[in-house]
């Protein structure tokens, strides 16, 4: 997979993206849609493009998944120390 750089905020808006994916994997999600279309959306098409935009959506959830369920369990810890 590599890097095609951070898409612009004039870019997501020529590829009519949802605001709710304009993301820092925007760039992928385009060029996957570019794939999707040149391909008439058969799913086998754009193989690589799809691997390499969820490998993007995932760096980008895993990290903050570790850090939320740190601070739930640090939480849970204090409520059951002030309990006691």
């Amino acid at each position: 997979m590599t890097d095609i750089g951070i898409a612009s905020q004039e870019d997501m808006k020529k590829a009519r993206l949802p605001l709710g994916y304009r993301d820092s994997c925007a760039n992928f999600l385009i060029t996957l849609n570019k794939c999707r279309h040149k391909g008439n959306f058969m799913p086998w098409n754009c193989g690589d493009e799809r691997h390499a935009y969820e490998h993007c959506q995932y760096k980008e959830y895993a990290p903050n998944y570790v850090k939320r369920m740190k601070q739930m369990q640090q939480q849970v810890q204090a409520s059951k120390n002030e309990a006691s």
